[in-house]
């Protein structure tokens, strides 16, 4: 008999319902109690819940030009193992991704793999220099479609430009992700400034530089009346500011990373290179504003910005060593441990902060969709009551730089199913999406 589809069965739903769900021809089919199909492959999902597939508005792929700590494949398949039906491919590659031509390789190659979507992310500025507007309308008008632009990893930081760019995307309801960072006061900056940072006697980043810019880019954006999104917020300072802002209706939206949610600058005590990020790890106060800003909604979505390095980047001296922590195996876990376990949030909450909410904030139509009949199955499942032990040396990822080596974490994804085809099963990758 020919399997057509697959019958998840006895899984939560997240608005915590037991229900079966059949997926066939691609496309969530049924959804009900006592579903029954001899054709389709049983998956007995009992103690597990069933999300929409997760979508991260934040990757860093490498590819083109670093193929050596990731790919546009290998960071697929790390999406898929970390329960992604999405990803969005930042542009800090080599070429910039600021011109219609390398967004189209990168959303080719995407399809290529077949385990994900892929969604490149256009540079605002050629050559992320911060100085002269990118191809922008060229990158929206591609196959890739393009509707998110950022320079991440540098900050957009001359307001005329930024300005500029808030109003060249208004025409096809574009946003620009920000990298939130005055660059004049972070210069040589290696992590928080802080009680730790004099200890250590390493260059202090002060959350101002942060907090200036989000403030400056919410008055721009609210004059302009176009679309803004603040990548990686780390302060509570940061919080306040967009709390103030979206009491006033000002359309702006935030994300926070996995290990801003857990991690702080106490760590880098070890001098251990694992832990130095862009933005830096900031104190246990401030992980705890994040913490209740996602919970509350005012941060609206939690993004990885994974960010692969080779070993010749990060094991070396601090002062050295590259930024950048791999996220996408663990971020659900992560979420799980600091918002589910501590009862902030509940599944439906990490439904949305994790998939509705980035893929309406992207314009992925097909991604971040309700558990309901017709929509396309971009689904995961995750055991919440299993627990793992992170260990670098398995990850998927071409990278080890995880600053998660050695944490038991709550939450086992066992089963990725993208556009119906199971890419995840049992925890196991059975869709490699072919080789590099």
């Amino acid at each position: 008999m020919t399997v057509k589809g697959y019958l998840i069965k006895n899984a939560q739903m997240p608005d915590g319902g037991i229900k079966d769900l059949l997926i066939t021809d691609g496309r969530i089919h049924s959804l009900a109690v006592g579903i029954n199909d001899a054709t389709a492959t049983i998956i007995d999902a009992k103690g597990c819940v069933v999300l929409p597939g997760l979508v991260d508005l934040h990757t860093h792929l490498r590819q083109p030009g670093r193929e050596d700590a990731e790919t546009v494949l290998s960071g697929s398949r790390s999406g898929a193992k970390g329960g992604f039906t999405a990803i969005s491919a930042m542009p800090n590659t080599s070429p910039v991704a600021d011109n219609a031509g390398v967004v189209e390789q990168v959303f080719r190659l995407g399809q290529q793999s077949g385990l994900l979507d892929v969604f490149p992310i256009g540079a605002v500025t050629q050559g992320l220099e911060g100085a002269a507007l990118s191809e922008i309308g060229a990158m929206a008008d591609s196959i890739a479609q393009v509707r998110v632009f950022s320079d991440d990893g540098n900050c957009v930081f001359d307001p005329l430009v930024m300005r500029r760019a808030l109003e060249y995307i208004k025409k096809f309801n574009g946003v620009i992700a920000q990298h939130a960072q005055e660059p004049s006061l972070t210069v040589g900056s290696q992590m928080n400034e802080g009680e730790v940072s004099a200890v250590l006697g390493l260059k202090g980043w002060p959350a101002v530089a942060e907090e200036a810019i989000i403030a400056r880019d919410i008055l721009l954006v609210d004059h302009v009346k176009s679309r803004l999104h603040i990548c990686h917020v780390t302060t509570a300072g940061g919080v306040e500011i967009i709390r103030w802002a979206k009491a006033r209706g000002i359309n702006v939206t935030a994300e926070v990373t996995p290990h801003h949610l857990l991690l702080t600058d106490e760590l880098a005590r070890s001098y251990d290179p694992v832990f130095k990020v862009n933005p830096p790890l900031r104190t246990q106060k401030d992980v705890m504003a994040l913490r209740e800003a996602l919970a509350d909604g005012t941060i609206d979505i939690v993004a990885t910005d994974h960010a692969p390095h080779t070993m010749e980047s990060k094991e070396c001296e601090w002062q050295e060593a590259s930024f950048g922590m791999l996220g996408l195996e663990t971020a659900l876990s992560i979420v799980q441990k600091t918002m589910v376990d501590s009862k902030l949030m509940d599944w439906a909450q990490v439904a949305d902060r994790l998939s509705t909410a980035p893929a309406r904030i992207g314009g992925y139509s097909d991604q971040g969709r309700n558990l309901e009949i017709g929509a396309k199955a971009n689904v995961m499942i995750i055991n919440p009551s299993a627990s793992w032990t992170v260990d670098k040396d398995l990850v998927v990822s071409k990278s080890r730089n995880t600053p998660f080596h050695g944490y038991e974490l709550p939450g086992v994804v066992t089963h990725t199913f993208f556009n119906g085809m199971a890419t995840l099963i049992d925890g196991a990758l059975i869709n490699s999406g072919g080789s590099e």
